[in-house]
């Protein structure tokens, strides 16, 4: 397969799990909007962008282990890490909206961040790059998991 299709796959399925999430987000904001919020919380208007982003550098970020080919066992563990960890991202908007379980969101999320965190371990050893690339998206669902936890706390 030619790399362009690779790096188009590889951002398509990225914004799917992205657009997968956002459909239960959606039909849940009413209850979202009922909840108490800390402070700390960003304007509504900045998620979509910030995970529209995120979801293409974890796209770009895996067309890069992809590149190198799945013939090693590592790369074929960081692909496995890394959709198992795609399929939460996606889970937890699911969980959190959906299911209107903040806790279970909490659960969700903490299993995430520590995938979150294999995954970019595990590209490290294949291209480095590609680890580098994830570290925004770490970030964000570590301070996500925060503002979780503390919507939890305070309903």
């Amino acid at each position: 397969m030619p790399n362009y299709l690779k790096l188009t796959l590889s951002v398509i399925i990225c914004l799917l799990a992205g657009i997968g999430g956002a459909v239960f987000t959606q039909d849940s904001l009413g209850w979202y909007f009922t909840l108490h919020k800390p402070l700390l919380r960003p304007p509504n208007w900045l998620f979509s962008p910030v995970w529209i982003v995120l979801y293409i550098s974890m796209g770009i970020s895996f067309y890069l282990i992809w590149k190198k080919g799945f013939s090693h066992r590592d790369a074929r563990y960081a692909f496995v890490i890394f959709i198992v960890q795609l399929i939460l991202n996606a889970s937890w908007s699911i969980v959190f909206f959906g299911g209107r379980s903040i806790f279970g969101g909490l659960l969700v999320i903490f299993i995430l961040w520590l995938l979150i965190f294999l995954t970019i371990f595990a590209f490290y050893r294949i291209n480095t790059a590609a680890a580098y690339i994830l570290i925004p998206y770490f970030i964000w669902v570590s301070y996500a998991s925060i503002l979780n936890f503390s919507i939890w706390r305070l309903n």
